[in-house]
């Protein structure tokens, strides 16, 4: 029973997240612009501030009473990024030490990060683990690694500080993306019976997005000796571009056998992103592994295209962070 604040709370994961922080008790205070709008519905213990991370006033206010934070906004994917380099930078990494440091000063004991396994960049290790290298090839990534040393400044025995590093996230979440891997994937399977593949040999990691729900919840409980100071990769299925193309096809195929046979279509491509994260270390020191496929994140999105919870899934700008933060004039 904690007073969680959840940046960016009304996204992808959170939207997923949040009602199963409030079913635990916590009382929840999402603080996100809602650039992508707001999904979350009405609780007696749920508060929503509609709020930049970069005024630093109001987030301070927000902090008031918390015992956590999530720190999950951020202007994600590379295309969003490059759309408008100094608006997610300014969101990405330059607001971030201020949003540490004045949680810390404001009594929050716990501070969570959420970074991205594609620091990375492009590794031939077979395991990648948390004390690899960081390579990043783009901005978004660059600023997402840059965050990381900026927040243990700030650890100390009253304030917990813990960096995760997620694979891709797949699956249903009622704020939905179809920029993401998997989703695309299945997106196109189910609507055009055909899914392009751009190069294919290309490992990704992958992670349901139930299971990066659970690592949240996770986090808030975990004894403060077990993550002070830790990175976490968290990953469950490192496959390539080609194998994820047939994992959806023989999903879709099953789930929808009155369609047609679906198509695979490999192209050349110029995104080298290459790399298989080991995630030994949080299931080492804390048990937690994943429990959820790709194949079960496939099945949910055809779930909900049968209970017709998408309105034009391949064109409406809502499903795609660039296309949407173009529409709404946020960059």
């Amino acid at each position: 029973m904690q007073t969680v604040l959840v940046t960016g709370g009304a996204g992808y994961v959170g939207t997923l997240l949040i009602p199963q922080l409030l079913e635990q008790g916590n009382d929840i205070i999402v603080y996100d612009t809602q650039y992508f709008g707001c999904y979350l519905k009405p609780h007696q213990k749920l508060t929503v501030i509609k709020e930049d991370i970069r005024n630093n006033a109001a987030f301070k206010k927000a902090c008031e009473g918390v015992d956590v934070v999530l720190h999950l906004a951020c202007i994600s994917n590379d295309p969003s990024f490059e759309l408008d380099e100094g608006l997610s930078k300014s969101i990405n990494y330059d607001c971030f030490e201020d949003l540490v440091k004045t949680a810390k000063e404001s009594g929050v004991k716990r501070f969570v990060y959420c970074s991205s396994s594609s620091v990375y960049g492009v590794s031939e290790a077979p395991d990648v683990t948390e004390e690899h290298p960081l390579v990043p090839l783009t901005l978004y990534n660059k600023y997402k690694g840059m965050c990381e040393p900026l927040l243990f400044k700030y650890q100390d025995d009253s304030f917990t500080c813990v960096t995760i590093r997620p694979a891709t996230i797949c699956g249903y979440s009622p704020r939905m993306r179809f920029d993401l891997s998997v989703n695309i994937l299945t997106n196109h399977a189910v609507n055009n019976r055909k899914i392009s593949v751009f190069g294919g040999s290309q490992l990704r990691p992958n992670l349901h997005i139930q299971d990066m729900c659970n690592v949240y919840k996770l986090m808030l409980q975990a004894p403060r000796e077990k993550i002070q100071g830790q990175t976490f990769n968290i990953g469950y299925q490192n496959q390539s571009i080609s194998q994820l193309a047939e994992i959806v096809r023989d999903v879709v195929e099953n789930e929808f056998p009155e369609n047609s046979q679906i198509d695979i279509e490999t192209v050349a491509s110029n995104d080298l992103r290459s790399y298989h994260i080991n995630s030994d270390k949080i299931k080492d020191i804390l048990g937690f592994s994943p429990l959820h496929t790709i194949e079960d994140a496939v099945r949910d999105i055809c779930r909900a295209f049968k209970e017709n919870k998408f309105v034009d899934s391949m064109n409406n700008p809502e499903y795609i962070n660039v296309r949407n933060l173009k529409t709404t004039k946020a960059a």
